[in-house]
């Protein structure tokens, strides 16, 4: 009687689908919620055990982070349109990251692998891989030629780290006030902006006979 309750009595027919409903479980409960959630309660509520979920996920780090990676495309497809036709470096990289750090409020998925809640869990959380992943997804969809800017793969990966580190700076301290909009703008601009332009001219160096 108990297996045909759990899964709410369709239980899945493989590990990939396994996988797939307790991520979309993960998901569904963190949207009612605006908050992280435990393996207890993904287990709850599909009528399994906790082991069961366990078994596909080690912690429930690991499961938000599926989570958030999952809700993510129509973050990206938002971002997309908010820097559509900015083909500078500086300033498309800018405006997203206000852009992030703006609607990252109105996505809880996404809060939860950036914010300074899951941070202060896992330190490391958005530097890691998924994230990186992620900055990569993200920056391909600019306007930008990044190899015209002095940008080849190595690079894209070290601003999109750089970019992430900045981001959490400010999930974990955004300041007392914190910035508005258009003074974050000019604050990334100042800083973020100039390190982001100076990279065609390092690479212009790099090149033999420069």
């Amino acid at each position: 009687m108990a297996r045909r309750r759990g899964w709410g009595g369709n239980p899945p027919e493989g590990d990939e689908q396994a996988r797939e409903r307790i991520i979309a479980t993960a998901v569904e409960l963190i949207g009612k919620t605006d908050a992280a959630i435990s393996i207890a309660d993904v287990a709850e509520a599909l009528g399994v055990i906790r082991q069961t979920v366990y078994r596909y996920f080690p912690s429930a780090e690991a499961l938000m982070t599926a989570a958030a990676i999952a809700s993510v495309d129509g973050f990206l497809d938002r971002l997309t349109a908010q820097v559509a036709g900015l083909d500078d470096p500086a300033e498309a990289m800018i405006e997203a990251v206000v852009f992030t750090l703006t609607d990252v409020r109105r996505t809880p998925h996404l809060g939860i692998l950036l914010s300074s809640s899951y941070s202060n869990a896992d330190p490391d959380s958005l530097t890691s891989e998924q994230s990186k992943a992620f900055g990569m997804r993200m920056i391909r969809r600019f306007d930008v030629e990044w190899e015209r800017h002095g940008y080849d793969e190595s690079a894209l990966r070290e601003l999109v780290e750089y970019t992430l580190r900045t981001m959490q700076s400010f999930f974990v301290s955004p300041g007392d006030p914190p910035r508005g909009e258009n003074e974050l703008r000019a604050y990334l601009r100042r800083w973020l902006g100039t390190a982001i332009t100076a990279q065609r001219e390092l690479a212009g160096r790099a090149r033999p006979g420069v």
